[in-house]
């Protein structure tokens, strides 16, 4: 290809330029979708003190580090949690959870994903409901990073359904905890 590049000028040069543009373009993007497409943010967040309690169920979380979910406000405040069945329970019920606070001061949500026990955006993750894994609570919403990843837990952990952080509802959460997981 190069010669015949070489062997070219002003307009023809151009076209054959682009040509292998687009295909650099092409081969970058069926890279990118074939990888899972886009993965979720690995945030940088504060690990919870050996003293620090879920506010929902009151465990100690630094137990269950495969597990933590934290939500940063803007102040730097920190609220971590055993797992992220209990940080839904928190955001969907605040005044309850954490009087004082509001939802427009949180800076950052994080939430370990299962594979990588990297912290990731919870808003960007994938939740699975219904598998065999249970975490600190019982049955869990388990994050993981990338859609591919999540259809590859759901099948080899016998999960139920993929879900999305504003598909979470407190009837979801409700039937969690008693071990069902069709949406009420």
């Amino acid at each position: 290809m190069q010669s015949i590049i070489n062997g070219l000028t002003g307009h023809g040069a151009i076209i054959v330029l682009q040509i292998q543009i687009h295909r650099s373009l092409f081969a970058v993007l069926l890279l990118f979708f074939l990888s899972g497409g886009v993965t979720a943010e690995t945030l940088d967040l504060p690990a919870p003190k050996q003293n620090d309690t879920c506010p929902v169920c009151g465990m100690f979380v630094a137990k269950y580090p495969a597990w933590i979910a934290t939500v940063q406000y803007q102040d730097e405040h920190l609220h971590h949690f055993d797992g992220t069945k209990d940080l839904f329970k928190y955001l969907l019920d605040m005044p309850r959870w954490a009087p004082g606070h509001r939802q427009e001061d949180i800076k950052a949500i994080g939430v370990t994903e299962y594979y990588t026990l990297t912290r990731i955006d919870m808003r960007t993750a994938y939740y699975v409901i219904g598998s065999d894994v249970l975490g600190p609570m019982g049955h869990e919403l388990i994050p993981l990073e990338t859609e591919a990843d999540a259809r590859e837990f759901l099948q080899d952990h016998k999960g139920i359904r993929i879900l999305r952080h504003d598909e979470v509802t407190r009837e979801l959460l409700e039937a969690l905890d008693k071990g069902q997981f069709a949406q009420p």
